[in-house]
């Protein structure tokens, strides 16, 4: 089955870096914006996590919750978020159950090797619960402007 903008976003239910389980269903009537990451402190990841950060503020001035999901354990996302200050939660996924309900657990090309890893993407996910918008094999510099842009258009 495609996630693709338009349909209900798939639930799930994950251990958060708050020591709590985390359901998308508890996030009713709130903009999610669930972005999937391969792995804590990585270089990619790090930049990627930091502009979220960044931009957390405007964000949640729009409405938005964030969510990073990577297979990494909750001690890895503790280190991950004090390390950079990160004030939203990560959600650990360590068998890929949901990264493959989204469709984003791939076959990915490492030097020559073929590996199963995470393709870098977000999904906006409406008050209602279904997908807005998807992105794909994002490229971190200027994510989360495009973000930012369809939240004020949804919010216009």
């Amino acid at each position: 089955m495609a996630v693709d903008a338009g349909k209900a976003a798939p639930a799930f239910s994950l251990e958060a870096s708050n020591g709590k389980t985390l359901k998308l269903a508890d996030l009713a009537g709130k903009w999610v914006v669930l972005y999937f990451y391969p792995k804590d402190d990585t270089p990619g990841c790090t930049r990627e996590a930091c502009s979220f950060r960044d931009n957390y503020k405007r964000l949640e001035a729009l409405g938005a919750v964030v969510l990073g999901v990577s297979g990494d354990d909750l001690k890895s996302h503790d280190k991950f978020i004090h390390k950079y200050d990160l004030p939203f939660l990560l959600l650990s996924d360590p068998d890929h159950a949901v990264a493959t309900k989204y469709g984003v657990w791939k076959e990915k090309n490492m030097y020559g090797r073929k590996v199963m890893g995470i393709e870098r993407s977000t999904f906006l996910i409406d008050p209602e619960g279904r997908i807005v918008r998807v992105w794909r094999k994002v490229k971190v510099e200027g994510h989360v402007d495009e973000i930012l842009d369809e939240l004020r258009a949804a919010n216009a």
